[in-house]
Parts: C-alpha cells; structure tokens; sequence
C-alpha cells in the first residue's frame, strides 16, 4: 500500500491550518506545506497504512517543522518558569479563573491567537492537532513520536497555560490600546519591510505599530542591529587565495568541453 496523491491532496485543508499555527505567518506556513508535501510525495510508497494518513502527513510536517527549527535561531517561546507557575497554580485547589471571562476572550479570534502563539511549539501543536484537527492523543504521540502519557501532558500542559494566559492578560491587552495590527502580525513582517517589500499601506500600519508598541521597538531595533553587524562582516579588501584559482583554473583545464585557460 502506498499513498495516493488524492489522499495528500485531501489532507491539504488540514495540513494548511496546522502549519499556520506552527510557524504564525502566511509565507512561512505556505513554505512549509510545500516542503512537507514534497517530502511526503518522495515517501509515499512507503506509507504502510499502519496510521491513518492523516497522522502519517502530519508526522511529516511536524518533522519538516522542527528540520527547519534546528537550521535558524529557536523561535521565542514561553518561559519555563511561566509554565511552572502555571503548573503550580493548577495544583492548587484555591486557583480559579472567570470562566465567562475566559470564554469571552477565547470566541475574540484576534485575542485567541494571539494567546495560542504565545504557547510553546509542542504545546501549541498539541492542542490544535487534537482540539481544532480532531486527532486523538495516540494520533499525537505518533505525529510527535513520543508515547502516550507523554503527549496526553502536552495536551493539558497547552490548555492549562493557554485558560491561564485569556485569564490573565488584562496588563498586555491594557499596553496594547490604540496600537494597530497584533504583535505576532508586525514581527511577521519586519522581514519584508526591511527588504522593501510591503505594499505602502502595510508598511504604514507597521509603522505606526512600532511607534505605539511598548515591546516591538527592541525586537525591531535588534533585527536590524544583528542584521548590520552581519553586513559588517564582509571584507571589501577579500581576494580569492592564490592556491584556489590555480585548483580551479586546473579544473577547467581538465574538464570536458571547458573554454581554454589563459
């Protein structure tokens, strides 16, 4: 048995969604279905149908993800700390939380995201997988390749942390009045603007974000540090050494067909 490019094709809604809260921007989350896609059409024969191909096409994805996690700097995530004090608080049997508060919250779609983002990858992944793409908690532990008890913690962890995080976070929302477009929407585009290749209104918005912002100043100002000192580290007075070009210069000289040497 192998798998069929209808049934990857089927899957693509799904997989779509997933990569979007994996990576938190459009571009990126085309990217990766693109790649994920690929790979999965590489192995299709190898599909045994030991899982469902659903779970077997998002293994491949949270795979590409973390692939490509390992190959740039780690992505911002919560704070250990946080999660433990959220651990700690769930233990006690005196924690409450408003609960019309926390589904109000939550029905905001902006507000929802925005808290989901702020969740570890894993835990992250966890909870859409299972509660917005219907996987169940072995579906998870094999897409993350961890045993079940484990992925079943992944998934309390994430909607402890993500009640925890609607529940409490009239200080960020209180910050974040009169400022246009959410933080992870900005910090998404940073990238093109500094290339120059936001459309003019989009650009704008950025900027008035930037200017209003208590946070994204210092991430803003960062990126574009470590981008100049990166700059910096081209040599104009750099030559190619001598013992190269006479390797190369030999190698055009012994290779077929290559134009004559001088």
């Amino acid at each position: 048995m192998s798998l069929t490019q209808d049934q990857i094709l089927a899957a693509l809604p799904s997989l779509n969604r997933y990569a979007r809260y994996l990576t938190r921007d459009e571009q990126s989350a085309a990217d990766l279905v693109q790649e994920s896609v690929v790979r999965a059409l590489e192995r299709a024969e190898g599909f045994r149908g030991e899982s469902t191909p659903q779970t077997w096409l998002h293994r491949i994805m949270h795979n590409v993800h973390l692939d490509q996690a390992r190959k740039r700097t780690p992505e911002p995530t919560a704070d250990e700390e946080l999660l433990a004090a959220v651990e700690n608080a769930w233990r006690d049997d005196a924690y409450l939380v408003d609960a019309d508060v926390v589904i109000e919250r939550a029905a905001e779609r902006d507000r929802l995201y925005d808290a989901l983002a702020h969740l570890p990858v894993i835990l992250r992944s966890a909870v859409v997988l299972h509660d917005l793409e219907g996987l169940t908690s072995p579906q998870i532990a094999e897409v993350h390749g961890i045993g079940v008890p484990a992925a079943k913690q992944r998934l309390r962890r994430g909607r402890a942390l993500l009640v925890s995080l609607l529940a409490h976070d009239e200080e960020r929302v209180r910050a974040m009045v009169g400022v246009p477009m959410r933080c992870w929407q900005a910090r998404a585009r940073i990238g093109d603007y500094l290339d120059g290749e936001l459309p003019r209104d989009a650009a704008t918005l950025l900027e008035t974000h930037l200017a209003t912002c208590p946070t994204c100043p210092s991430l803003y100002a960062s990126v574009v540090g470590v981008r100049d000192a990166v700059g910096e580290l081209r040599d104009p007075a750099s030559v190619v050494p001598d013992d190269l070009m006479t390797r190369i210069s030999r190698w055009r000289a012994e290779s077929p067909g290559s134009p004559p040497t001088r």
